[in-house]
């Protein structure tokens, strides 16, 4: 992978990882909370929310079933 796809590919998990916390935080939620609602592990949501993770589809549907949003709300970057 050249650099300039690996920098895009952090950001994008960046991003993405941004985008789950601001929705946990909004709904009051710990990171042990989603973390049980989604059948992960609470330290599977910390490395996300970080942007350590490549998240895999399954693990999409499952957070956004947690967190009560469709899938693609995941991945906006507008308001919660």
């Amino acid at each position: 992978m050249t650099e300039t796809k690996a920098r895009a590919s952090d950001s994008r998990r960046a991003a993405f990882g941004r985008r789950v916390r601001v929705l946990r935080v909004a709904r009051g939620m710990s990171q042990e909370d989603l973390a049980d609602a989604a059948g992960v592990h609470r330290t599977y949501v910390s490395s996300l929310e970080r942007g350590l993770r490549n998240v895999g589809l399954d693990n999409v549907f499952a957070l956004a079933d947690a967190l009560g949003v469709d899938p693609s709300e995941l991945f906006s970057t507008g308001g919660v």
